[in-house]
């Protein structure tokens, strides 16, 4: 038995517990193995929250519901630099060589993603449906700019 659209999208919007957790703060941990397995669990949970966010943008619903979402991303990439010491670069890690070598840059690329952030929730928290979409889709396009430099596909 299928559950209707509405109702998916009903439950992404309102069940952000059940996704993956995402760890608001950096690891304690020195083990460098630790650290990447960490940051790719978070960088998993941000992925199923952007996969529920891109449900409702769809839906063209209420995105107030998608407010516990956006603030568990962004309290995930407070500190995101910090979460590539430089003891990380090798091992599991799609991390490209470029986030340890051009530090500036990829802080330039994490501060960009401060703007769309907080966009997106003014919208989200205003029930704006039809801005919500556009407003996703600019918080995709600065997830894009990291990851075309920074993150091997």
């Amino acid at each position: 038995m299928t559950m209707p659209r509405f109702l998916t999208v009903a439950f992404l919007a309102l069940t952000p517990a059940l996704t993956l957790a995402i760890p608001a703060s950096v690891a304690q941990t020195t083990d460098p193995a630790q650290i990447i397995r960490e940051r790719r669990e978070g960088l998993r949970g941000v992925g199923a929250h952007m996969e529920a966010l891109q449900a409702i943008a769809a839906s063209r619903g209420d995105p107030r519901p998608a407010l516990p979402r956006i603030d568990a991303i962004t309290a995930f990439f407070e500190g995101f630099p910090d979460r590539f010491p430089p003891n990380t670069q090798a091992g599991d890690t799609k991390a490209q060589p470029a986030v340890f070598v051009d530090r500036s840059g990829f802080l330039a690329a994490h501060v960009g993603l401060t703007g769309p952030l907080a966009n997106l929730r003014t919208v989200a928290a205003a029930g704006d449906s039809a801005a919500f979409p556009a407003a996703l889709q600019q918080l995709g396009g600065a997830c894009g700019n990291c990851h075309r430099t920074y993150r091997a596909r």
